[in-house]
């Protein structure tokens, strides 16, 4: 019998040579184009329907152009793994940096006019921008900077961008460099917000700058207003309390008079954080989670997290930026020093924080009703360039019976069931984790939702695992030339979702097909398409009026995602024509998973929507069915505005908006 190697391909996207800042940057490319795209052409219909269309740039057609070609660039296997030559990457990022700063100032050109309550005094400047940029990045592998908002005796406006397509509630987090801070609606009502430190380490207070997190219920697809004002409202003003677990370890913590901090020397017992949904345990000595326990549940559920080390063989054949060659199963990461823990709890958010050697993991949690409550929010920062052929892993163990069988989606599209083989080497079993992945048994099911396509597995009943970050010091023979040695500070963003089984819809084992609850499509879409914040430069007194804009008249149902509204190149590629392309996905779901009390504002109809009555303050001119590729008409134009969707298909029309 002939003896046979199995090396796989890793089929990680965190391959990569500044992979975790690439494969996060793309998706936020991705969101970012899909934001830019729609509110250019909502724009550019209001502006034709007023009149006034020499008056604004549509020259940002270009900037949207070339911003497209750079996503389909990424798309290259080479790309969006990161097998490539480090001078290649560099070029990768340089080009990525310079499309999101393109596509952001669109964003704010659209805005700027569509938040103006008198159209009429809409005036372009490129010199002076009506908004600034919601963040910075000082070079294309850093991490991006929140802008800070400079306050003085004046008020600051700032607009906010919900490029989701339902309404959303959500805490919307500013940076001010003051603590004296109201915030009112746009009606002047006041609004209650919690107010933290900023911290530059574990134990280090940033001075002069703090952290406002407001609740704002934001339309579709709308932009919508928040006043800062100067001076302190003590009644709606809610300081953050922190708690910091030194573990031993020798460190001097900033005091701020603002914010309540509780400094214990020694380690901690397990702690808990809840919401109106929850109880989450966390372990005192790690900082990472333990348990979950539903509010309308007595048991706790098992929800263990730990970070994993895997080494490379020391055989001739090793790792490299293909190949995933381990030497065994991952050991556990110890760290030379404990960990320490910082515990902020407030009004609108509560997180822990573990600041480790080599890696910072944050969970938060939500206290808000609806979405963003209804699961917990991981971000975890690693940093392993002291390391030598090692791959940083993220393990969760639970109680769920999973017996070998986990799920992952094949490009956010749809899902697909996985077995784990034992007869094949463990690299065999991982698999591309594009947007989320889940294990589920008859009771619950767990889904891991992703901001960056990573490689995971379930090596065992109950487990999910990813690999957050690969270090391998040779070339692994298979084209690239090289090995992965030019890591950088990474970011990977996660959302866990535990849900439960309703007693008359238990999971068939076997089915060839599975579905995400469209609580889980939600909370996929809430953590892909964050909120854009832009702060409005200072207004002088007399200056124009801004108001919300809401583009939507109803609701899109809930199982429906605009995938796009693109305008469509004049006979002149270089500007925009007076058609646009409606790009639609209809979801598949499972109805099986319990959907009450979701705070949804949305509703299914069976895949009928009326596009004719959508877009608020604009008619349509004509609807015309296409090919997906814009190529082909389907049919002729419809005089009717209603559609029908089917589940699982995408749907693509010309039409013109004015």
């Amino acid at each position: 019998m002939t003896s046979v190697t199995i090396s796989p391909k890793s089929g990680m996207p965190s391959s990569s040579i500044t992979s975790g800042c690439l494969t996060f940057s793309i998706t936020n490319l991705i969101s970012m184009c899909r934001g830019a795209e729609i509110l250019y052409s909502l724009a550019l219909a209001h502006i034709r329907h007023s009149g006034m269309t020499s008056q604004y740039p549509l020259s940002d057609y270009t900037l949207l152009t070339d911003a497209r070609r750079t996503l389909g660039l990424f798309q290259h296997h080479d790309a969006i793994t990161g097998t490539a030559k480090e001078a290649v990457v560099v070029d990768y990022g340089v080009r990525l940096l310079h499309s999101l700063v393109s596509l952001k100032q669109v964003i704010i050109n659209a805005a700027h006019y569509l938040i103006l309550g008198d159209k009429g005094t809409y005036h372009f400047d490129p010199n002076t921008p009506f908004l600034s940029m919601d963040d910075t990045r000082l070079t294309q592998d850093a991490l991006p900077e929140q802008t800070v908002i400079q306050m003085d005796s004046s008020p600051r406006f700032v607009v906010l961008f919900n490029p989701l397509d339902q309404e959303r509630l959500s805490v919307v987090s500013l940076l001010i460099n003051s603590p004296r801070i109201r915030v009112l609606s746009e009606e002047g009502q006041p609004l209650a917000v919690q107010l933290s430190a900023r911290w530059s380490s574990a134990t280090d207070i940033v001075p002069n700058v703090y952290q406002v997190s407001v609740p704002a219920r934001l339309p579709a697809l709308g932009l919508s207003i928040l006043q800062l004002h100067p001076g302190l409202d003590g009644r709606r003003t809610l300081p953050s309390s922190v708690r910091i677990y030194l573990h031993g370890r020798q460190l001097s913590v900033s005091k701020h008079e603002m914010f309540p901090v509780r400094v214990d020397e020694a380690g901690a017992s397990d702690f808990a954080l809840s919401n109106r949904y929850m109880q989450v345990w966390f372990s005192g000595q790690t900082g990472l989670l333990k348990s979950v326990r539903r509010v309308d549940e007595a048991q706790e559920r098992r929800l263990n997290a730990e970070f994993l080390i895997y080494g490379t063989r020391t055989s001739k054949d090793k790792s490299g930026a293909y190949l995933f060659l381990p030497d065994g199963v991952a050991k556990p990461y110890v760290p030379k020093e404990p960990p320490v823990l910082r515990v902020t709890e407030g009004p609108f958010f509560s997180e822990v924080v573990a600041y480790y050697q080599h890696m910072q993991q944050v969970v938060r949690l939500y206290n808000l009703p609806g979405v963003e409550g209804l699961s917990l929010d991981v971000s975890s920062f690693v940093d392993i360039r002291d390391h030598v052929n090692k791959e940083l892993a993220f393990r969760i163990q639970t109680d769920i019976e999973s017996e070998g069988t986990f799920f992952t989606d094949l490009n956010g599209f749809q899902i697909q069931p996985r077995r784990y083989l034992k007869k094949l080497p463990l690299q065999a079993n991982f698999y591309p984790m594009p947007a989320m992945a889940y294990i589920q048994d008859s009771q619950s099911r767990l889904t891991l939702h992703t901001a960056q396509a990573l490689g995971v597995s379930s090596l065992g009943n109950g487990q999910l695992e990813v690999i957050l970050d690969r270090r391998l010091m040779q070339d692994d023979n298979r084209g690239l030339g090289q090995g992965l040695k030019d890591n950088k500070r990474t970011c990977n963003r996660f959302r866990l979702l535990l849900e439960r089984r309703t007693t008359a819809n238990k999971v068939q084992d076997g089915r060839p097909t599975s579905f995400p609850s469209l609580l889980s499509h939600l909370t996929s879409m809430h953590l892909n398409t964050p909120v854009m914040a832009l702060p409005v430069a200072r207004v002088q007194p007399g200056g124009p009026a801004i108001r919300s804009f809401q583009p939507l008249a109803s609701s899109l149902p809930c199982d429906v995602h605009l995938l796009n509204l693109r305008t469509l190149q004049a006979e002149d590629d270089k500007l925009p024509s007076s058609e646009a392309a409606l790009i639609l996905h209809r979801k598949g779901f499972d109805c099986g998973l319990e959907a009450k009390n979701l705070g949804f504002n949305c509703t299914t109809s069976q895949g009928k929507v009326a596009l004719g009555s959508l877009f608020q303050g604009l008619d349509m001119g004509f609807l015309q069915p296409t090919s997906l590729t814009l190529l082909y008409a389907l049919g002729s134009p419809s005089n009717s505005m209603d559609i029908h969707l089917e589940p699982m298909e995408i749907s693509t029309f010309r039409l013109r908006l004015g």
